[in-house]
């Protein structure tokens, strides 16, 4: 069968952030294997499905995706359809059982296999499977297409150590693998060179960096040391582990000038017998303090959070902890999320598993809750100026005046107008002057604008997209 030149390709993100980094380093292999993204709305000749199997919508909602292809790959049989990530690595051959008419299953061990296999399935046209015990390629080696031009993940580590009984990740990732610092570096500095102006430190664990090489304070030297790359202006890092937060990281956060006040701790329960249960080695005492300590050595830092709502053997009195908890400590946002039983895990074989219902309401009580927490926290910005990094997504538009949003230094969105003639480009910083808030987001009237190196960064990369968003032909050199 005749193949087109110019095969064209889709990548489907589910779960974490790592997903999301490994996601940027499938399209760069895509990319360099000759293929070319699709254009938006069309159907694409390969679709790769990166997985999560943290949480059970992910797995219905890649099989579900993959019943919409099958009668699109038989009216097409040379499209092929790959299936990587964690739900990959778990379920290996049910992929295959489930959706027989997929091409190629690939692990999280070996992202740097998939252009092979793919090929490999359309010579021998046969399904290829591949699943690593251990690290291939560490992701970060790949190239890459980037989201944004302006913005950017790295990793320092990948894997975990922790055994958290909710969780499935540390069997699928394996243990905890750290980058060389000078390595890690390296990657910020080239990026930053391209017109990078943020970037996010990323490790299932991020604050155990240094676990491999035996130094605790690693973690706080790597933030240093970002903090002296000439022209990076914010530093990020997820997520940490509140066992492994050291008041040398806060140190580090309010000493370095670019290292950005806001803080997403997990916490997943206020209940300390649930945290027990959850094997999460820390109680509510402990990551309060380290809250208390975070704040005290930056008054501006916000706090935003991961909650489980109904963990097996979770009582009344257990979600009332962490209602409590929340109330507490004021989260600028947390991001809630129901028990759902994972096979292979310890806590799905528990007794006295709670029943959707319970489950249901009170996740419902408890975004309520939240809801009136962040909107009280966002209220108290009234009237103040913020500096806000422009993000790619601008917004609707009114006739007289332009609506765009983006991150405050405290990671919180913010939407803002401008009149039409007055318009920053994504990756520009706005200072915004706060005239009302919601719980999700600040609004505001934008004012002076900085024109950044992460602003011509974008300026470029759209030029340069502008044929591939047409439809018109693109030259790869």
């Amino acid at each position: 069968m005749e193949l087109r030149a110019d095969r064209t390709y889709l990548v489907e993100t589910y779960g974490c952030q790592m997903n999301v980094h490994d996601s940027e380093r499938i399209s760069g292999l895509l990319d360099e294997a000759g293929f070319i993204p699709v254009i938006p709305g069309e159907q694409a000749d390969i679709v790769v499905f990166n997985t999560c199997a943290v949480r059970e919508n992910a797995d219905n909602k890649l099989y579900g995706n993959l019943s919409f292809l099958a009668p699109v790959k038989k009216a097409n049989p040379g499209m092929q359809i790959a299936v990587g990530g964690c739900l990959a690595q778990k379920d290996q051959d049910l992929i295959l059982k489930k959706a027989p008419y997929v091409d190629v299953v690939f692990g999280t061990h070996n992202v740097g296999s998939l252009p092979v296999l793919l090929e490999r399935a359309r010579i021998e046209e046969e399904s290829q499977i591949e699943i690593l015990e251990s690290l291939e390629h560490f992701p970060s080696t790949l190239p890459a297409r980037r989201h944004s031009a302006f913005s950017a993940w790295v990793s320092v580590s990948v894997g975990c150590n922790n055994t958290c009984t909710f969780c499935i990740v540390p069997t699928l990732r394996g243990i905890e693998k750290d980058r060389d610092s000078a390595d890690i570096l390296r990657e910020v500095r080239t990026l930053v060179d391209s017109g990078v102006i943020e970037i996010t430190l990323l490790g299932q664990n991020v604050n155990a960096y240094g676990v491999d090489f035996g130094d605790r304070q690693a973690f706080a030297k790597l933030i240093r040391e970002c903090g002296t790359v000439d022209g990076l202006e914010r530093v990020r890092f997820m997520s940490p582990h509140p066992r492994d937060f050291t008041d040398d990281v806060i140190e580090a956060m309010a000493q370095t000038p670019n290292a950005m006040p806001h803080l997403h701790m997990p916490l997943q329960s206020g209940s300390n017998k649930v945290l027990q249960e959850m094997r999460r080695s820390y109680r509510t005492d402990r990551y309060l303090g380290i809250i208390q300590r975070v704040r005290s050595a930056i008054p501006t830092a916000h706090i935003t959070t991961d909650i489980i709502v109904g963990f097996p053997g979770e009582s009344e009195v257990d979600f009332q902890d962490t209602l409590d908890l929340c109330t507490q400590a004021r989260f600028s946002a947390a991001y809630t999320y129901q028990y759902s039983k994972r096979p292979g895990t310890p806590a799905a074989s528990m007794p006295d598993q709670v029943s959707p219902e319970v489950v249901g309401e009170r996740y419902t009580r408890l975004h309520a809750h939240q809801e009136k927490i962040s909107h009280s926290v966002n209220l108290e910005s009234v009237g103040a100026s913020v500096q806000v990094l422009v993000t790619e997504h601008e917004g609707r538009r009114d006739v007289e005046r332009a609506r765009m949003s983006g991150r405050t230094e405290d990671f919180r969105l913010a939407h803002f107008t401008f009149d039409e003639q007055n318009l920053a480009r994504p990756g520009d910083v706005v200072t915004v002057e706060i005239t009302d808030a919601a719980p999700h987001f600040l609004s505001g009237n934008g004012g002076s604008i900085r024109r950044t190196r992460g602003g011509d960064a974008h300026q470029a990369r759209t030029r340069e997209r502008e044929p591939l968003l047409l439809g018109m032909p693109t030259q790869r050199v």
